[in-house]
């Protein structure tokens, strides 16, 4: 059968596959473009499982609301160039829709929630993978209900940072400028009760071996410690840090005075905790050109 432009057009059109996936597609299945569209599904299923190992620490943070909740998710796909791609951004959206709408409880849980045409999210994760080349994944989400007097404010620093933060009491100047400082200072917690004691303990241990080696008394190192740890919760606590817009006012010291407390935060920076692969491109170029030589 000849396959012509305009078939493989309407099956590029459907699909959002490259124009040679589709007109291959179509000479396999005899230019039948609803089972080209599923041996597309089925290759990109093979390309995917290929590329399912490969690091994908970029990507995008993507914030949605609407009238019930807010949902915060971090999408990933291996290059930055692919993050514009607008067939990612689409799925990005049609990602944070879907939890919104169908509320799944993992990551994992997502891949099998419905679209519109009965596919499911994984499927069109795998067919983003077969257009774009790719490994892309839905790292993570978080949803947050809006229940009154609580106020859920939002912030995102370009597509790399996203914050998600609840206030009770206080005005949208106050969590506006809350959410854009967690974006900035990264406290661990809100406050000093929400420290894991292990983590106390580890640190406490740290800063005794740094005070013993100094030879001062017992009492003096005792007073030498406790002032670091109390500098220590400080900065990883959201209420001991300083503000950012008023480095002379605590976090905590802005709340009391607004009659206000956070009930929770949840901050997501792209790609944190994930181990990339340093890419050394001048060693890379010298030894194509050492083995082109040497051939």
């Amino acid at each position: 059968m000849t396959i012509n432009a305009s078939m493989v057009k309407e099956l590029r059109d459907r699909s959002g596959a490259g124009m040679m996936e589709c007109k291959k597609a179509l000479v396999e299945t005899d230019g039948d473009v609803e089972k080209a569209i599923e041996h597309l599904r089925k290759t990109g299923a093979a390309k995917a499982a290929k590329k399912a190992g490969r690091i994908a620490a970029e990507g995008k943070i993507i914030i949605v609301s609407d009238k019930t909740v807010t949902v915060m998710a971090e999408i990933n796909s291996e290059t930055d160039f692919v993050a514009k791609d607008s067939n990612f951004l689409a799925f990005c959206k049609l990602v944070a829709r879907t939890i919104i709408e169908q509320r799944p409880t993992s990551s994992e849980s997502i891949g099998a929630c419905s679209c519109d045409d009965g596919s499911t999210i994984n499927d069109k994760r795998l067919e983003l993978i077969s257009v774009v080349g790719e490994n892309i994944s839905i790292r993570r989400f978080v949803v947050e209900p809006k229940i009154e007097p609580i106020v859920v404010d939002t912030y995102l620093h370009g597509d790399r940072i996203g914050v998600l933060v609840g206030v009770e009491g206080g005005d949208e100047e106050l969590s506006r400028g809350l959410a854009m400082h967690i974006a900035a200072s990264s406290p661990v917690c809100v406050g000093d009760d929400q420290i894991p004691s292990s983590v106390l303990e580890s640190e406490r241990a740290i800063f005794l071996a740094q005070a013993t080696e100094t030879g001062k008394p017992q009492n003096i190192i005792e007073k030498m410690v406790e002032g670091k740890i109390r500098k220590y919760k400080a900065e990883i606590t959201l209420t001991g840090q300083p503000y950012v817009r008023n480095p002379d006012q605590t976090v905590g010291e802005l709340l009391i005075s607004k009659s206000a407390h956070v009930t929770k935060f949840t901050r997501y920076e792209l790609g944190e905790g994930i181990e990339k692969k340093e890419e050394n491109f001048a060693e890379e170029v010298m030894a194509q050109a050492k083995a082109a030589g040497e051939s």
